[in-house]
């Protein structure tokens, strides 16, 4: 099958004086994850890195001028994809084989996932009539040599640790459900939560192979009495309080 070539893989957009969000505009809605850039004082952070199909060291020349800590939320293929690229990379120890030994070896979505996985996740609210996992690809890359490369993680990070640039401190928030050892980074001198898939602002995906619905339930309870001024999810665009709050909700009054 003949692809377009992307002229750029990355958009951007600035979020303040020190967060950029980075997203894969080729990527399809389900996998095109939030990439999240902090310019801290003494390192960078990067929190989730997308699906590795193309270089975010590359996209983000203009913006790394410094050492570079890599978060990854959980463990899933759309966040960890270009993991591999950094030197200190930080993941939950229920996620840390997923991130060293990545499952994700074709953009093709069938042959990636199985037709059980694609007809749960329509089932759950997302369109799944795309074939591929992309509707582009980079200059130079052949479709079917894509297969996610393996990281190596430097830190286990887990509930209480902080996770600092220097002058700005995220304390890592132990939020499961979605998957065993997804984490928020949250930030209490601003209200910033950085929820990663925990929470986010569309369809929440909570029967995956290691999803659990009742800790899930717990998370939410949890989030809805976290005093977020402003939350940075891993899809979709960034919300207040009382939309994390609304959200929560409605789940809870579907699952709990």
């Amino acid at each position: 099958m003949a692809f377009p070539i992307a002229e750029r893989w990355f958009e951007r957009s600035t979020v303040d004086d020190d967060i950029t969000l980075i997203w894969e505009p080729h990527v399809i809605e389900l996998m095109r994850c939030n990439i999240w850039h902090v310019k801290g004082r003494d390192r960078d952070l990067i929190v989730d890195t997308g699906m590795g199909v193309g270089s975010i060291v590359d996209e983000l020349q203009d913006l790394l001028d410094k050492p570079v800590t890599a978060v990854a939320t959980h463990g899933h293929g759309d966040h960890i994809g270009s993991h591999y690229e950094f030197d200190e990379v930080l993941v939950h120890p229920a996620e840390a084989n997923d991130v060293s030994n990545p499952l994700l070896d074709s953009l093709h979505i069938v042959e990636a996932w199985g037709q059980e996985t694609v007809d749960g996740l329509a089932r759950a609210g997302y369109e799944m009539n795309e074939e591929y996992f992309v509707r582009a690809l980079p200059a130079g890359m052949a479709l079917e040599g894509f297969r996610q490369r393996p990281a190596t993680i430097t830190g286990l990070i887990d509930e209480g640790d902080v996770v600092s640039t220097g002058d700005r401190h995220f304390e890592v928030l132990h939020l499961p459900g979605h998957s065993p050892g997804s984490i928020g980074l949250w930030e209490e001198a601003t209200g910033t939560l950085m929820s990663g898939d925990a929470i986010y602002d569309g369809p929440l995906l909570d029967e995956l192979e290691d999803s659990n619905i009742a800790d899930y339930c717990a998370t939410m309870e949890r989030l809805m009495k976290l005093p977020v001024t402003v939350v940075h999810g891993g899809h979709d665009p960034s919300f207040g309080r009382d939309r994390l709050r609304e959200i929560a909700r409605s789940y809870l009054q579907r699952r709990g």
